[in-house]
């Protein structure tokens, strides 16, 4: 018997001690949905019933190469159905599962091995070239595990103990996972981007349920727009090592609903999968959808009813209404690595359903309404909270129950990271009157003119409403009479190289001052066409890399060809390497 708050709670001694477990999440697929399948690149699928036989048979596996309760497993792979058994068969051991970003450089992977201090690598044949320069520097792994993305990969010698596949072939299909602290670790990963080492951020077996359980709620919630339900089909277009792919997979697991799963992102892959496995459900960021709608196949392919949601960096108004016009539900999801990371989505109201589709889109790029359990605060510089008047503009603080607790052996930034209580997120916003926050900036982003801000996201939604422009970054340049003045880089369309000039952008911009669209900042705004835009390994727009790049330069043009990219804070960002690549071989696109 326990007192809490002065009124006596009486428990029977035998009443069971529920914990928030990763493993309750198959509670429910496995007793209604046992037949649903799981499918990896189109070419293999299974059940539900074969899957849970699959990770007992990866825990029976890890358990006899000695992984015990505590030790940390990191895996490098691509979005497969491995990853999903990772996913649940070693936080479900009582072990930490560490996501690999495989989009690091070498010494910065190297890095996060050594610091998370794992114990066994699950390994991709493909990651193998990436691998093997380190493999004498580590001190920490003690075993290593190959997995054979093609059959004619031979399983190296040294610390390899087996293939994946064979290893659990040879183990017996059922395990009696135990009960333990809810509050266990779950998982490590790595956020990263333009600033210092890469910081670890880690979950809990609690805060991962109560985030998949109070997201579902978020996602099922609306009768049409925006949701997801039993009768659909989900393919992740995010990195699995990427904050768990959203945390989605773990959503989608519980509602025993069928997963696609496709490997490398190739978009005439991911093009073919959508068409022929029927998927209604999917997120990503922009970079991948452009680069979609950019493919010649996409022209044959019916998106009507594919709802997809987008993060890790604004959503583009003009891609918005293009996705719009082709029949996908589209709307923006916003969080951080930090925050484990879904914190608000931008579903409509019901009654903005009967807007035109450039009126939803306004509504559809905001950064949305929070999900439930979420205190979400938008405070100015002495942590005062401002109105929901649509216009005051603040720092977003918030608090969740699974908020990562700090970052790992980082004391002095886990501090700056929840200073006064809060988690500092460093994204400037407002809120209106109907709860919909908008990101207006980065506070590292926003560009201070003559002591004015200027939203380098609003000039690039405005830039990006030109028919010629295929993508936009805008960055600030330091000026000695206004202190900063905005500077945009634009990817011109191939059809329009050559036929449109930067003064035509630039007039076309100016008119949305006569409009009074934009501030009369904009009159100082200067623009240089570039061939591509630096981006993070998780297709987010890197600023600060594009800001030292032209730092100082009167005319646009970058000081130097050779800049050297370094780490960010991580709030949704990675490194430099693009998250899709052109295979020098093929020509196809890949993750």
């Amino acid at each position: 018997m326990n007192k809490l708050n002065g009124n006596l709670i009486a428990r029977a001694e035998s009443a069971y001690d529920y914990q928030l477990l990763i493993k309750n999440l198959l509670f429910n697929p496995l007793a209604e949905n046992p037949e649903q399948e799981i499918v990896y690149r189109g070419q293999l699928r299974f059940t539900y019933t074969e899957f849970k036989k699959r990770v007992c048979r990866l825990a029976n596996a890890l358990s006899r190469i000695g992984v015990k309760a505590g030790d940390t497993v990191a895996v490098m792979d691509y979005d497969s159905h491995r990853y999903l058994e990772c996913f649940f068969a070693v936080p479900m051991l009582g072990a930490v599962l560490h996501t690999i970003n495989t989009k690091l450089s070498p010494e910065q992977i190297f890095y996060t091995i050594e610091h998370a201090e794992d114990d066994i690598l699950l390994v991709n044949s493909d990651y193998l070239p990436i691998l093997e320069p380190m493999r004498a520097r580590i001190d920490v792994l003690q075993k290593l595990i190959l997995i054979k993305e093609h059959d004619n990969t031979d399983t190296p010698h040294g610390s390899f103990i087996g293939e994946y596949e064979d290893l659990l072939a040879k183990e017996n299909d059922n395990y009696d996972f135990p009960d333990f602290n809810e509050n266990t670790r779950a998982t490590t990963f790595y956020t990263t981007g333009t600033t210092g080492l890469p910081k670890g951020v880690y979950f809990s077996h609690r805060q991962l349920v109560l985030h998949t359980m109070s997201a579902l709620s978020a996602f099922c919630s609306p009768a049409v727009q925006g949701r997801i339900h039993r009768d659909d089909v989900y393919m992740p277009m995010t990195p699995m090592f990427h904050v768990h792919a959203w945390g989605i997979p773990y959503m989608a697991t519980c509602m025993g609903i069928k997963q696609v799963y496709p490997g490398r992102y190739i978009p005439e892959n991911l093009l073919e999968l959508i068409t022929k496995e029927k998927v209604s459900f999917s997120h990503c960021v922009p970079t991948i959808l452009h680069m979609l709608f950019k493919h010649p196949h996409a022209a044959q392919v019916d998106f009507n009813g594919w709802r997809i949601v987008i993060g890790g960096a604004a959503l583009p108004k003009a891609l918005c209404l293009d996705a719009l016009r082709r029949g996908i539900d589209i709307y923006t999801g916003y969080g951080l690595s930090e925050t484990c990371p879904i914190l608000s989505l931008a579903q409509l109201k019901p009654e903005m359903l009967g807007l035109s589709l450039e009126e939803q889109v306004e509504h559809r790029c905001k950064t949305g309404v929070t999900l439930p359990l979420v205190d979400v605060r938008i405070m100015d510089e002495d942590m005062n909270e401002l109105p929901r008047d649509g216009e005051s503009a603040g720092e977003i603080v918030v608090r969740a129950p699974w908020l990562t607790q700090g970052y790992l052996k980082d004391n002095v930034n886990s501090e700056k990271l929840w200073q006064g209580g809060f988690m500092h997120t460093g994204d400037v916003a407002y809120r209106d009157a109907q709860g919909y926050i908008k990101i207006t900036d980065r506070s590292k982003d926003v560009i201070k003119v003559g002591g004015e801000w200027v939203s380098s996201l609003e000039l690039e939604d405005t830039i990006a409403r030109h028919n010629a422009v295929s993508e936009v970054a805008v960055i600030s340049q330091p000026d000695e009479k206004w202190g900063e003045r905005p500077l945009a880089l634009v990817v011109l369309k191939a059809e329009f190289v050559g036929k449109v000039t930067e003064k035509d952008i630039l007039h076309f911009t100016h008119g949305y001052l006569d409009k009074g669209i934009l501030g009369k900042q904009v009159v100082l705004l200067k623009l240089r066409f570039v061939d591509a835009l630096l981006r993070t390994s998780v297709g987010k727009l890197n600023k600060l890399a594009m800001r030292k790049l032209y730092s100082g330069s009167d005319t646009g043009k970058p000081l130097t060809a050779n800049i050297e990219m370094v780490e960010d804070s991580g709030r949704n960002t990675l490194s430099c390497k693009p998250m899709i690549e052109e295979n020098s071989q093929t020509g196809a696109l890949e993750k």
